[in-house]
């Protein structure tokens, strides 16, 4: 991919930086910043060089026009903390205020433009408005950096039209993110362990159709694990189960035996009465749930055999909790997951954290983020990696 060393000279140039800054929120509050403190070395780079930097970014999911939760100012007042700089919100995306927002920058200074997503042009499916909206963004640069791994897989404005209307580079992270990922997927040394968790296996389909012919190890859990379970005739009571995807399972089950991949189940389970943080709980075997209880997390026998299937490995590449680890009495076997990638990676593994809940799980867990290979900021670009997929977002920044 062509770099920002690509750019030249950048000093007094504008350069439009499209970051990931979909971070979540407590009203206006920012309850994990990991999104924003991992553009700053891009944008630091960029400020030294003597640019005039212009973010845009989304937030949530607004319908296409400006909602007040979901403006960017909250990112805007944390971005300017962290770099200790006066970051102006501008309060359009493309129109007077961005104009005039980009018009007053002097070197070195940077802006953030309103959410890019309360245009709906930005999502638009027709070429034609996309493009549109790409030329309006492209009208307020000299030159555009893409630094957004959580969005790169998405063929959105401002991710891929703008990129063939400016001279265009990758940033660091998403230099950084996309060599990360490359280990797991290009030549990966061995074992190699996937951990794979969440709630649906419906979100993880081509995924694990592609890790049955790379990975030696499939270990899952979370919410998905349950299909699994049914796939081998268990009764999972009121888990959570795909009922149209048990056919599918099977056939991984057997594809997997096939083809040497050793997939990994819990034979332990923590069930609780109900959904919630105070729910009676307790620990059964993988076979024994009962009708109306729901499994919430593997159980430690199973949280212990997952963790000795990764001392050995090489690589290993992490996505989705084992359980509702935002529920103490249900975040065991997240942790002692975690635990175990940390061990291995001490030992010599790479290890790769893909993004969303498993990244927020990292964090609110309590380990340091040291103690891992890479933490992905892209929970979907990630997965679609690790699943051999071409991202428009790339793709268009490539030589």
């Amino acid at each position: 991919m062509k770099t920002i060393d690509s750019l030249g000279d950048l000093r007094g140039k504008r350069v439009l930086v499209r970051s990931d800054f979909n971070v979540p929120l407590d009203g206006t509050t920012i309850t994990d910043d990991g999104r924003i403190r991992a553009a700053l070395p891009t944008l630091t780079r960029l400020r030294d060089a003597g640019a005039r930097v212009v973010v845009t970014a989304h937030l949530g999911r607004p319908k296409g026009e400006p909602d007040a939760k979901y403006s960017l100012a909250p990112v805007a007042a944390r971005l300017g903390e962290l770099l200790g700089a006066d970051v102006r919100l501008a309060e359009d995306v493309t129109g007077p205020s961005a104009r005039a927002t980009v018009e007053a920058l002097a070197d070195g200074d940077v802006a953030l433009l309103e959410n890019v997503r309360f245009d709906a042009r930005e999502t638009s499916k027709t070429d034609a408005e996309r493009e549109e909206l790409a030329g309006e963004l492209a009208e307020l640069a000299d030159a555009f950096v893409s630094d957004g791994f959580g969005v790169v897989h998405r063929k959105q404005a401002s991710v891929y039209d703008v990129a063939k209307l400016l001279p265009s580079a990758a940033g660091d992270l998403v230099l950084r993110e996309v060599e990360s990922l490359s280990k797991a997927t290009t030549d990966p040394a061995r074992p190699y362990a996937v951990v794979l968790g969440g709630s649906k296996v419906s979100d993880k389909l081509g995924v694990i159709a592609n890790l049955l012919t790379k990975a030696d190890r499939l270990l899952v859990g979370g919410g998905m694990v349950f299909t699994f379970l049914a796939a081998k005739g268990y009764g999972v009571g009121a888990s959570l189960l795909e009922e149209d995807q048990v056919e599918t399972v099977k056939g991984y089950l057997a594809t997997a035996e096939e083809n040497g991949v050793e997939i990994v189940l819990p034979t332990d389970v923590v069930v609780a009465d109900r959904f919630a943080a105070d729910s009676p709980h307790d620990v059964v075997p993988a076979e024994g749930i009962s009708e109306g209880r729901m499994g919430l997390d593997i159980g430690p026998a199973s949280g212990a055999a997952f963790a000795a299937k990764l001392a050995d490995a090489r690589t290993i590449a992490w996505n989705g909790p084992m359980g509702v680890f935002e529920f103490d009495a249900f975040a065991g076997g997240t942790r002692t997951v975690a635990q175990g990638i940390v061990d291995a990676t001490a030992n010599g593994a790479f290890s790769i954290v893909g993004g969303g809940d498993s990244a927020a799980a990292v964090r609110r867990l309590g380990f340091d983020e040291a103690g891992f290979s890479h933490i992905s900021t892209g929970g979907g670009a990630s997965l679609e990696l690790l699943e051999g997929k071409t991202l428009p977002g790339i793709q268009v920044l490539e030589d």
